[in-house]
């Protein structure tokens, strides 16, 4: 029992372990990642939580916030140009804008990671052929290839999620191909080489761990891009299309009230900015994490 005891007194904590007790103690990623789970749950919850339909004339038009003196305490955020509740399609947006992009990024990162390690970890022509064409899809912006795609597949959500998409997965696999591949380089890969460690050997526990931060740089990177290019769709209405709750395509239905009513227009806008804001701060909180459970 006393050397059980002794054991545990001077267990040494796991990579994983560290790297949570660096993440706990940055009082900023966890108020991110406290506000990720919020947009999370609302995501998930959404359709069960709206206090009204979406797109249901519930309330007079232009009706302001329940905080300006005019307003009402049973419509929030107060009402559209349509009457409709905003708080309402605000929370329905969470899917469709922060939950899509999401989807979307982890789908992309499944394929890049995959491509982009079996890229890393060859060399020669194929190697050299695969980096000349990412360098020169990556030198199209991915907002511009996504609209690309979709003026030939056409306007609609399913086409800009398969659009931003199939932009994103040149960046995952660029990203991980040069970590693995500057990875491979380094004297302990090589030294293990010559002992007889395989490629399978060498992935799983000395090059996937040590190109951890370069995932979580471009996971993180991947999902703001996601949540800005689906509103920067919606926005110009390439995306989604009327009367969609999505946040950039009510930016866009609302464009022209903005001196008018400008409560529709920044509400939809700050949603954006704080779902943007919250998933880097996350993603640098585990950047900083995983390097200080490393070192």
């Amino acid at each position: 029992m006393l050397s059980n005891n002794i054991y545990q007194e001077q267990k040494i904590p796991t990579q994983w372990e560290r790297a949570w007790q660096n993440y706990r103690g940055n009082s900023l990623a966890m108020f991110g990642l406290w506000c990720l789970l919020f947009l999370l749950i609302v995501t998930l919850s959404a359709h069960f939580i709206i206090p009204y339909a979406p797109n249901q004339q519930v309330g007079e038009l232009l009706m302001p916030p329940s905080w300006d003196p005019s307003g009402h305490v049973e419509f929030f955020f107060g009402t559209d140009d349509l009457g409709r509740d905003i708080l309402s399609r605000l929370l329905l947006g969470t899917q469709l804008t922060f939950g899509y992009a999401l989807l979307i990024a982890l789908a992309s990162s499944v394929i890049g990671i995959v491509i982009g390690v079996m890229a890393g970890m060859t060399r020669g022509l194929k190697s050299s052929f695969l980096n000349h064409i990412l360098d020169t899809v990556l030198s199209i912006p991915s907002l511009l290839l996504a609209i690309i795609v979709v003026a030939y597949m056409g306007p609609g959500e399913v086409n800009i999620l398969l659009a931003i998409w199939l932009a994103l997965i040149p960046r995952f696999i660029r990203a991980i191909y040069t970590a693995v591949h500057n990875e491979v380089e380094k004297d302990y890969i090589i030294a293990a080489r010559l002992d007889g460690a395989n490629d399978f050997y060498l992935l799983y526990n000395s090059i996937l761990p040590n190109i951890l931060t370069a995932i979580t740089n471009e996971l993180t990177r991947a999902i703001s891009i996601a949540i800005l290019d689906i509103a920067a769709l919606g926005f110009l209405g390439l995306g989604a299309q009327a009367p969609s709750s999505e946040w950039g395509a009510m930016l866009g239905d609302s464009i022209e009230l903005i001196y008018l009513a400008p409560w529709t227009v920044t509400l939809p806008g700050l949603a954006i900015t704080f779902s943007v804001l919250v998933v880097n701060l996350v993603g640098e909180g585990l950047r900083q994490a995983i390097n200080a459970g490393i070192d």
